[in-house]
């Protein structure tokens, strides 16, 4: 937490990108005053500039389109069904789709909003967020003056997600090794529950043995910064950009335009 590194390290997001060298804070209240915005609009022009502004940020980023569509589509699965779902069940007028089934214009219109809306706030912070090193989020979040335990729960739970897993795959290898075939009966239902109990007691004793570890090399509950964000004219095309979307949504909002 100590580097405030510019440049992401994903291995899939490795190439350049435009917002590399913007601060962090920026793009993170950037990020945040575009999803915010489109949750609140309702009209559909102001929805349209706020999914054209999230395009645009993912175009500035480092993440290829491949990338993002792969990322998108389990998401616009669950905003279709929920569309029909609306449709078949909505109130009238109704449109015609095919021989006796009609569909609900109201419920069509809702689903279509909820989905541009979600798009919206996942491109977003797939672009704005997503692109930048953990590290540097959770040093950009304390510069925000975030409460230092959220801060530190996300920095952590980053680090040892990937430890928890390696240990859930453990335990599944040995209830392999010693014969375990899952199926609908009640040994395998007190088998996942034994195990879910497991992965509880090994993620506690961790935690238990890094806060020790930790003490003794003198943590006091707070990460000190030694490296600190400046802001620079790299960060002037953002964050005007940002306000001039968050302004025409407003007043297409509003019909002022």
């Amino acid at each position: 937490m100590n580097r405030p590194a510019r440049k992401s390290t994903t291995v899939a997001w490795s190439r350049e990108s435009m917002l590399d060298g913007v601060d962090p804070r920026v793009r993170l209240l950037a990020a945040i005053t575009l999803a915010a915005a489109a949750v609140w609009a309702n009209r559909w022009q102001s929805l349209a500039v706020g999914l054209s502004a999230a395009v645009v940020c993912l175009l500035l980023s480092n993440i290829s389109a491949a990338a993002a569509a792969r990322r998108l589509a389990a998401l616009n699965a669950v905003f279709v069904a929920m569309t029909l779902v609306l449709a078949l069940l909505g109130d009238p007028p109704y449109w015609r789709a095919a021989g006796a089934i009609s569909l609900s214009l109201d419920g069509l219109k809702i689903g279509a909003a909820t989905a541009i809306k979600g798009n919206t706030v996942v491109l977003a912070a797939m672009a704005l967020i997503g692109s930048m090193p953990p590290v540097t989020l959770g040093h950009a979040l304390d510069h925000l003056r975030v409460p230092a335990k959220m801060s530190h729960l996300f920095l952590f739970t980053v680090r040892y997600v990937e430890v928890i897993s390696d240990e859930y795959r453990r335990l599944r290898a040995a209830m392999k090794v010693r014969g375990f075939r899952a199926g609908l009966n009640r040994h395998t239902y007190r088998s996942l529950g034994y195990l879910a109990g497991m992965m509880l007691i090994r993620a506690l004793e961790r935690s238990e043995r890094i806060e020790n570890a930790m003490k003794c090399r003198g943590f006091r509950g707070r990460f000190y910064l030694l490296d600190h964000f400046a802001l620079s004219r790299r960060d002037i095309p953002l964050a005007l950009g940002t306000a001039a979307c968050l302004a025409l949504m407003i007043a297409l909002e509003y019909q002022w335009l």
